[in-house]
């Protein structure tokens, strides 16, 4: 009978022991989110490196901190280093080295081992981006429009605007949006409403543009919205595509809406509210459903400078689908109706200096290629509505136009002309605007007059 007992005292052991470690890791356990509480967050404005998600290393800023009550630890806004701030995102500590990154010194002053993973974002810093935040000051603070200048160039009261400008604008707190059938992740800050601006995700109706901050809500609001396509009028039909022209007097609140759905994936972009001076021209998709927006691109019913767009957009399910061009080449048709020469307003974001300069050199080179005998900058000018400027900084990319005796001089070969053709960098849009399928009557602000600038 002792044997039984032996046993029994040898469980009762293990019972024990059992206890003690689970014990120990309950107070583990409890001292590691006591570490967590008591962690004192990183400094805002300095410099780490950060594991992106290509599980590379590269120096960032520190821009903001929160603290993830349901993870019950530390969280930071950063921007890459040398990168679009469409990248900026949420980290949490574990994804940061614990020494600092001195970007004048190029070094760490940390361990070795921080040194070795250092090297990893060699040469990083070499192709900067411009992050530069200036203003147009022909608008009120409220009609904001950038052009590139340094603060020390502004004058002080708008110096003093743009610095509050980017200071609002530096963190991203919505994520993700859902629009339709997709779920899309944002890259920049968009002034909603506080109730709704930080949220992670809002739900928007693809019809109205009206944001939600709950599923349920957008899913009553679904059975409920009986529009189906954008306010405004028709203008353009050809095939499953259209484009309806909205007057943001006409339909103030759908036209705030979607200039801030726009801010959500336009760095530059500062105008929400007052719609008023602008028309808007919504790109859709069309089927037994309805009309679903691809992208718009608007413009000022009066520019003193020209511009034939302000802002112009394609939500990123449709991007390199060769919509931003067609929607480029839309408002180069209404400039051509309107008998006058236009370019966008500037700056452009990195996508759209893309999208415009490939569709300027296409349609310089098609001309070239087709035109019998001299040609002036002023003709092409004339026969495309591109302004005279855009024209001579699209040409000079490719090598074709010198500037000789006080003026520019186009100088090609129907051998270079070919060449540029076939290069892939210059393709024929995918999308082209059929000119018997718009339907639009040309409205007389006054902008500039074919052949100047």
């Amino acid at each position: 009978m002792a044997e039984p007992d032996k046993m029994s005292d040898n469980s009762n052991d293990k019972i024990m022991k059992k206890n003690d470690s689970n014990a120990k890791n309950s107070q583990q356990n409890d001292n590691e989110d006591a570490d967590s509480l008591d962690e004192q967050p990183l400094d805002i404005g300095e410099h780490y490196l950060v594991r992106r998600s290509a599980e590379s290393w590269h120096p960032a800023e520190i821009i903001q901190t929160r603290f993830n009550e349901t993870d019950n630890q530390w969280e930071y806004y950063v921007h890459y280093e040398g990168y679009n701030r469409r990248l900026d995102e949420w980290v949490p500590r574990g994804r940061i080295m614990s020494a600092r990154f001195h970007l004048s010194e190029g070094k760490t002053g940390a361990d070795s081992k921080a040194w070795r993973e250092r090297s990893l974002v060699t040469d990083l810093l070499a192709d900067s981006t411009d992050r530069k935040i200036t203003r147009n000051q022909k608008r009120r603070h409220d009609e904001i429009n950038h052009i590139q200048k340094t603060y020390a160039e502004m004058d002080p009261t708008t110096a003093a605007l743009e610095k509050e400008h980017e200071q609002i604008t530096k963190v991203k707190y919505i994520d993700k949006i859902q629009i339709g059938r997709f779920e899309i992740d944002t890259w920049y800050f968009s002034p909603y409403p506080e109730e709704y601006g930080r949220q992670s995700k809002l739900w928007l109706c693809e019809y109205c543009l009206k944001y939600m901050r709950l599923e349920k809500t957008y899913r009553y609001h679904m059975s409920e919205c009986t529009l189906r396509q954008p306010y405004g009028k028709e203008i353009y039909r050809r095939g499953t595509l259209s484009v309806w022209e909205v007057d943001g007097k006409d339909h103030k609140i759908y036209c705030q809406n979607l200039c801030l759905l726009a801010k959500l994936f336009l760095d530059h972009k500062t105008l929400y509210f007052d719609v008023e001076p602008f028309l808007f021209y919504i790109l859709c998709e069309v089927d037994k459903h309805g009309a679903h927006i691809v992208g718009y691109f608007s413009k000022e019913k009066e520019s003193p400078d020209g511009n034939n767009v302000a802002c112009i957009l394609t939500l990123p399910p449709y991007q390199r689908q060769g919509y931003g061009k067609l929607l480029i080449a839309f408002s180069y048709e209404l400039s051509r109706l309107e008998g006058c020469v236009g370019s966008p307003e500037q700056p452009l974001s990195d996508l759209g200096k893309l999208s415009y300069r490939s569709y300027w050199s296409w349609v310089l080179l098609e001309v070239l290629r087709n035109v019998r005998g001299t040609v002036s900058i002023k003709d092409l000018s004339v026969m495309t509505s591109i302004t005279q400027t855009d024209i001579i900084s699209t040409l000079q990319s490719m090598n074709m136009v010198k500037y000789w005796k006080g003026q520019h001089v186009i100088c090609v070969t129907p051998k270079l002309i070919e060449e540029h053709i076939r290069s892939n960098q210059f393709k024929r849009p995918r999308l082209t605007v059929d000119k018997s399928a718009l339907r639009w009557t040309p409205r007389r602000y006054g902008p500039p007059k074919l052949g100047k600038k």
